[in-house]
């Protein structure tokens, strides 16, 4: 301490006055911006190659060429705002090896200071293309990322392999792509023009936007099988861990080629030239859901055919992917459309992009006979009673959720029932339920949300050129089914603070919200695929099957206990934890000893809850309209 006071009384000369003649610091200037994206065609084609076929390792070599005009700077950039994830998600840290040439000389680039995805290259005199050599580390674990490549399959996204030139709009770049396999690999992909050479596949030139829409699907077991082929072909690609996971019985293969009429039937359009189910079936390639205009991602488990009765909580994936053709990528909302992959994204409308798709993924599910219609009530019971207890609606309107793909990019949360998360999907798909029953009711059951579906997503038949909206546009295109002031409807809901979730629509379905002590199938089945036990609606928690708590509901008995998320019951009891025991604890009643571990820590912990166990359901409301029934039913 003396020497402090030493140091201090040294300084004291230079205290008062003087000190307000020192300069103080002023920001740095920023770096000029990178140009703007314009509307023009870029002058000449891009050859795009990547050898992915050391799945061993999971590395995907990259070779690109790129024309050049003539010497002088230019920049080079990694796609960053990825649709369908609606936020700057791109694997940027899984690009390596960045090695540029020019006429057989090495160029040093820089990454931008402000904007990494962004890279600086000064293109020498004499010079007509850069040659790129890189690598895409898929990532090897889960940790890392989700699994791409495996001994039995692969699941190429473009936009993680390609570099493009700033200044041009991505829909005027045009690309020469092509891909190396593994041996004997069969593949899918909404890409045109394939050609193979050994184990090399060449695509006809593309544009970027396409390139990056158009996925592509390998594997060693692989079938396809088309679905449709009127107007246009439909085909159904399976990659799976082995040859029988990919064993689809006559009548799983006809509800998905139900799925095609039913959508027909719904929008009375088609958006695409052709159409690619990529699905494959692993317990190693990590699980998708990712739309695109003439194909989807969708990646689920190994029995999703072979236990088909075990997998009703899957079996809505592709259901929900393929109306994106419909209502995200033909129509998309304006602020979501931006020129190219680094301009930011808006998402204030993804409740009707994937609200309303989550809406009719579920209707087309139970349509197509995917689900039975009980599967279907079980499934809309487990949203709503999710929804109605989702705490965090006192502070946080639905409408703020649409910002989480930025907020989160669905980071694993503490206390999700509190900070919400991308409610806008299935709270939004009670909305226009909501909205559905309600036309119905004011028609007398001659009009639904069908035919705002038809009216708003089903323009333009034939055409795959993106045509954005307007919240103005929605209230326009509801408003033309039957006139109501859809604005407020839809304004109360999304910025509303409850109490409970918008569960008018089931009321006016015929339906309401009960509880038992019994799960249904569908929530049962979900617990075990999960290998969860899930306790939402009693003590408030999920627990995965060592007895970690992996969710604890704010305000919920089990909070209010002490116990938050990674907490491990270790005893219940008295009794050595599993989740069988716990569940029987609850039904005997009276307060619950626990003995939990929270980090190092390990202590007893008494939660007073008497109120036994609790599942949802759906229960028809006597003398009402069963409308939900109608909404569920195929359409002829």
């Amino acid at each position: 301490m003396k020497r402090i006071l030493l140091t201090l009384s040294a300084l004291a000369p230079l205290s008062g006055a003087a000190w307000a003649q020192d300069i103080q610091p002023q920001p740095s200037p920023m770096p000029p911006s990178i140009e703007a994206p314009r509307d023009m065609a870029f002058p000449g084609q891009i050859t795009l190659q990547v050898d992915a076929s050391d799945v061993t390792r999971r590395i995907d070599q990259v070779r690109e060429t790129i024309p050049v005009a003539g010497p002088g700077p230019m920049v080079l950039l990694y796609p960053k705002w990825l649709p369908g994830n609606h936020s700057p998600s791109g694997p940027l840290d899984q690009l390596a090896g960045l090695v540029i040439t020019a006429n057989g000389q090495r160029l040093e680039w820089t990454r931008d200071p402000v904007d990494v995805y962004a890279f600086h290259v000064d293109v020498p005199a004499g010079a007509t293309s850069l040659e790129l050599r890189y690598q895409y580390l898929t990532p090897t674990e889960d940790r890392v990322g989700r699994i791409m490549a495996t001994p039995e399959m692969l699941n190429l996204e473009w936009n993680t392999v390609a570099l493009y030139p700033a200044g041009y709009f991505s829909r005027d770049i045009t690309y020469r792509p092509s891909v190396t396999l593994p041996t004997g690999w069969k593949f899918a992909s909404a890409l045109d023009g394939a050609s193979r050479a050994g184990d090399t596949v060449s695509f006809a030139p593309v544009s970027l936007n396409t390139l990056v829409d158009s996925p592509l699907l390998a594997g060693r077991h692989f079938k396809q099988v088309t679905i449709s082929d009127s107007p246009v072909p439909v085909r159904l690609d399976i990659a799976a861990d082995s040859e029988a996971d990919l064993a689809a019985s006559p009548e799983q293969i006809e509800a998905h080629r139900s799925l095609v009429r039913q959508a027909y039937a719904l929008y009375g359009s088609h958006h695409y030239d052709h159409y690619d189910f990529l699905l494959w079936l692993s317990d190693e390639m990590g699980g998708e859901g990712l739309e695109h205009h003439r194909s989807s991602e969708d990646g689920t488990e190994p029995g999703y055919f072979t236990d088909w009765t075990h997998s009703a909580s899957e079996r809505d994936l592709l259901a929900h992917e393929f109306t994106h053709s419909w209502n995200g990528k033909f129509r998309r909302p304006a602020d979501l459309w931006t020129p190219n992959f680094n301009v930011p994204m808006r998402d204030s409308l993804l409740w009707v992009y994937e609200g309303q798709t989550q809406y009719w993924g579920y209707v087309l599910a139970a349509r197509a006979g995917l689900w039975t219609q009980q599967e279907a009530l079980d499934a809309i019971a487990a949203t709503a009673a999710a929804y109605n207890e989702r705490i965090g609606r006192q502070w946080r309107a639905v409408q703020d959720t649409t910002n989480d793909p930025v907020i989160s990019e669905r980071r694993p949360l503490s206390w999700r029932s509190w900070q919400r998360s991308e409610d806008y999907y299935s709270e939004g798909q009670l909305i226009w339920l909501d909205a559905d029953t309600l036309i119905r009711e004011r028609t007398g059951g001659r009009k639904s949300l069908d035919d705002f579906a038809r009216g708003f997503f089903g323009v333009r038949d034939g055409s795959y050129v993106t045509d954005t909206y307007s919240f103005e546009d929605v209230v326009a295109g509801l408003n033309a089914v039957t006139p109501y002031d859809w604005a407020r409807f839809l304004r109360t809901r999304l910025d509303g603070h409850g109490p409970g979730a918008p569960l008018d629509g089931l009321a006016r379905g015929g339906y309401k919200l009960v509880y038992t002590d019994t799960p249904t199938g569908f929530f049962k089945d979900n617990e075990a695929r999960r290998k969860i036990t899930d306790l939402s609606y009693s003590l408030g928690v999920i627990l995965n099957k060592d007895g970690k708590l992996t969710d604890v509901h704010w305000g919920g008995p089990a909070f209010n206990a002490g116990l938050i998320s990674g907490a491990t019951i270790l005893a219940v009891n008295g009794l050595s934890y599993d989740g069988d025991k716990l569940k029987d604890a609850i039904k005997a009643g009276g307060q619950l000893e626990l003995l939990v571990k929270i980090g190092d820590h390990v202590r007893p912990v008494q939660v007073a809850y008497t109120g036994g166990l609790r599942y949802p359901h759906l229960e028809r409301i006597a003398g009402t309209p069963a409308r939900l029934d109608m909404i569920l039913a195929a359409k002829k």
